[in-house]
Formats: C-alpha cells, structure tokens, sequence
C-alpha cells in the first residue's frame, strides 16, 4: 500500500512515534546543555576562588596546617571514642541478651565455644593430675633408691 491509499488518522499514528522520541530528545538536549551550562559555571567559580584565595592561604599556611591538623586529629578522637562507645554499648546489649536467655545472634558459636573451652580445661586437669601422681611416684622411688 501506498502512503496515499491509507487514511490520513492512520497516518498520524505512525507518525506519533517519531514525533515523541524527537520530543523526548530534545527535552533531553536541553536538560543536558542546562547542566552543561551549570557545570562550567561552577568549574568558573571555583578556579576564581582558588586565584583569589590562593595568596591568602599561603600567607596564612604556617598557622593554617597545624590548625587543620589539629582539627582533624580531634576530629578523629571524638569519632574513635564513639565508634567505642557503641560497640561497648552493643556489646553490653548482647550480653544481656544472651544471659537473659533471648538467644540473640551468634550465641551457638559461643555456647559451642565455651563447651570446648571446658572440655580442654578438664582435660588438662586430669593430664595436670596424672602428671603429678607420677612425679610423686618418681620421687618416692628416688627416695626408696638412695635411702638404701
């Protein structure tokens, strides 16, 4: 079929598709050469700034560095304390957890852990005895020997 055989609503509704992604493409442009615009206003800006402010910092460094400095070490100590504070507070909420019986995360491995522990600890305890019945045997025979 030729374009004049087909109905002229037709038509447009093969057209439309065209004509919204052409719209859409040139909202797009202009959004994009709007911030394009900002972008290089702001880049303007900050160089300017820098020019002007340039002279000021290096007249002023000497005092400026170890003012920055000092902020940013005092700056770090109060968020290392903190980031203590919470985990000492996470860790005291855990703990009441676990021995109010909640059974909050991880208290299997820990359960399973102490276990372990005194398993090893009444090992060790019947090693520790049995090696001290021995050196007493060894020393009463030390004794039965030198003695006769």
């Amino acid at each position: 079929m030729s374009d004049q055989s087909k109905p002229t609503t037709q038509k447009l509704h093969e057209s439309a598709p065209a004509s919204r992604q052409a719209l859409r493409f040139l909202a797009a442009a202009a959004i994009g050469a709007g911030l394009l615009f900002l972008s290089g206003l702001t880049l303007t800006g900050t160089v300017m700034s820098l020019v002007i402010a340039t002279p000021v910092l290096v007249l002023f460094s000497p005092v400026l560095i170890p003012a920055a400095i000092l902020t940013l070490l005092t700056a770090a100590g109060f968020l290392f304390s903190g980031g203590c504070c919470v985990a000492a507070l996470m860790a005291l909420s855990w703990m009441y957890n676990y021995l109010a019986g909640k059974h909050p995360m991880g208290a299997d491995q820990v359960d399973y852990a102490r276990m372990r522990i005194g398993d090893k600890a009444r090992d060790m305890r019947e090693r520790a005895r049995e090696y001290g019945q021995y050196v007493q045997h060894k020393a009463h025979e030390a004794t039965q020997t030198h003695g006769s």
